[in-house]
């Protein structure tokens, strides 16, 4: 028989904080971890996002916070913290998620949770140390900086969690992870969480852990069921209009854009803010205090989306993103399951949408099939669906407005009431109300900020009976032309937004142009590669020509700017 009490196996202390935070039951990844048979044991948890992980490490850790935190002072004014638990997450955004879980959880214990990240102030950090905390939570570089300063003693620490290990191998920290785990006692737990489990961090996890048994609250690299995978084939050109259409059609939605490249993040807000949309990039070049205030206004709903890097949303947790939407195809199966992840929290349903070109499909269908999800192919909602829907919403608000005015009852309604219809009456007076209320309509903006596109599918795409053309390498036969380039054509490159871009660098020109080619037989292309970090022309062309496969003669102007570049490639 179940037992009565959802939270018998937690210390009674955070079962009152589980309760009072609203939980009635534990999920499975946090039922799995604390069962007694774990105990003393280095756990590999795998789960997927949203099911709870970081309360599930709350669990573990709290057996380690019974006893008084060991303290020590430093021969400096200084205090230097001396943990019982470290937690190291790849980026500042998920540690300050983690800490703030933790602080909640830990607070019946008394037990000061402090987060220590790159790019803040290291005087922040010499504050919260000199609290005591009994738990620190960081990114690899900064918890490796303390500890090399000696403002955090890790000779007391009995557990170590490496939160998205998975993430933290891909992002280059392998070197943090060692520096921080050589500092702590070869007694120590050492449990790792991570949405999927490569060999690198199987490596990484054989290397540092002892007795190590796996736990998997659901089973590895199974699909959230809560989210729904759609994906709409579309020419690379319209690719920002398919997202504005996309907008339109679910205007209530919080979106979350995965774009390849920094750059991408600015000029694809920049070109849906044109269209009156409200949009915020997030990328690696913002400073925290633009990150954080980018999040708070996407979190209280003053945008609507946000158009970022998989590196700056590693670890964003926004329960109610209703749509995440690929406008480039993810690099691999890993990176789908993560940015897909942010959708479908918390037992909330989500839809994931990948914008493919048809040379495209049958890399993203080989991809959805190792991230073990279903991709359902359907059509770009269309300008006159999108027309048709704001009218329905329009007419069902009026129903809604015209009930709420006859059960209006208080003296301000009813005056506003009154002068509105005076003001209707005066409109209507001599004229034709169709005419008047199709004018005022057209005022309105119900469709939303802008009009919708008319888009031009892939003309097979509307052949219901007709066989994918992909062959086995994932190129549709218009592609096999390319010399085999079809991978390297899925690198981001919308050719209207890189033109308006290239031509509106503030850039010293290369000074490599072919004079005898005439203007617009050349495509610009983006390359994440500046001369701050060295780039010139020569250096260019040779790898242009080197990774796409193509010769000098195919090359055109190329442009370089500080930090990012234009190459102009025969189209």
């Amino acid at each position: 028989m179940a037992s009565a009490d959802p939270f018998e196996h937690v210390p009674a202390s955070l079962g009152q904080a589980l309760a009072r935070r609203g939980f009635d039951r534990l999920t499975a990844v946090q039922e799995a971890v604390i069962d007694p048979g774990l105990s003393g044991r280095d756990l590999r948890i795998s789960s997927k996002t949203g099911s709870g992980k970081t309360v599930a490490l709350g669990l573990i850790i709290a057996s380690h916070l019974d006893a008084p935190g060991h303290e020590r002072k430093s021969s400096t004014h200084r205090t230097t913290a001396s943990p019982t638990a470290l937690v190291v997450a790849p980026t500042r955004e998920l540690a300050a998620q983690v800490g703030a879980e933790l602080s909640w959880l830990f607070r019946p214990l008394k037990a000061r949770v402090a987060v220590v990240t790159g790019g803040t102030s290291i005087n922040g950090d010499f504050r919260f140390l000199s609290r005591s905390p009994r738990v620190i939570v960081g990114t690899p570089g900064r918890l490796l900086d303390h500890l090399g300063r000696g403002t955090i003693d890790a000779s007391h620490v009995e557990v170590v969690v490496l939160d998205e290990a998975d993430e933290m191998l891909d992002m280059g920290f392998r070197d943090e992870l060692d520096g921080i785990l050589q500092t702590t006692p070869d007694d120590r737990r050492t449990h790792l969480v991570s949405a999927t489990l490569p060999r690198g961090v199987v490596r990484l996890a054989d290397r540092y852990q002892h007795d190590p048994i796996s736990v998997q609250g659901t089973p590895l690299g199974e699909a959230n069921a809560e989210i729904t995978h759609v994906g709409h084939l579309v020419y690379d050109r319209d690719r920002v209009a398919a997202l504005a259409n996309m907008m339109l059609a679910n205007p209530n939605e919080q979106m979350l854009v995965f774009v390849r490249t920094r750059v991408q993040t600015t000029t694809i807000a920049a070109e849906l803010a044109s269209r009156g949309f409200a949009v915020t990039p997030l990328s690696g070049e913002m400073g925290q205090r633009e990150r954080n205030a980018a999040l708070s206004a996407f979190r209280a709903k003053q945008v609507r989306a946000v158009v970022a890097t998989d590196v700056a949303a590693r670890g964003l947790d926004v329960q109610d993103v209703a749509r995440v939407i690929h406008f480039d195809p993810p690099e691999g199966p890993e990176s789908y399951t993560h940015r897909s992840g942010r959708t479908g929290r918390a037992g909330k349903r989500g839809v994931s949408v990948v914008l493919v070109t048809p040379r495209e499909r049958g890399r993203v269908e080989w991809l959805t099939r190792k991230a073990r999800v279903t991709i359902n192919w359907e059509p770009l909602p269309t300008a006159a669906e999108i027309y048709a829907a704001a009218d329905l919403r329009l007419i069902a608000d009026l129903d809604t407005a015209l009930d709420g005015d006859r059960n209006a009852t208080s003296i301000h309604e009813d005056r506003k009431n009154q002068r509105l219809q005076e003001l209707a009456q005066s409109l209507l007076a001599g004229r034709d109300p169709t005419q008047v209320l199709a004018h005022i309509l057209a005022q309105s903006s119900h469709v939303g900020p802008c009009a919708p596109a008319h888009i031009s599918a892939p003309q097979w795409q509307n052949k219901p009976g007709r066989k994918d053309r992909s062959d086995r390498n994932g190129r549709h036969r218009e592609g096999r032309r390319n010399n085999g380039r079809d991978r390297n054509d899925s690198s981001p490159r919308n050719s209207r937004n890189n033109s308006r871009n290239g031509n509106a660098f503030g850039s010293r020109d290369g000074g490599r142009r072919n004079p005898n080619r005439a203007p617009g037989q050349f495509t610009p292309f983006f390359v994440s590669w500046g001369a701050s970090a060295g780039a010139n022309p020569s250096r260019l062309l040779a790898m242009v020509c080197r990774r796409g496969g193509i010769k000098g003669k195919n090359v055109g102007a190329i442009r370089i700017d500080a930090h990012r570049s234009v190459v102009e490639v025969e189209s």
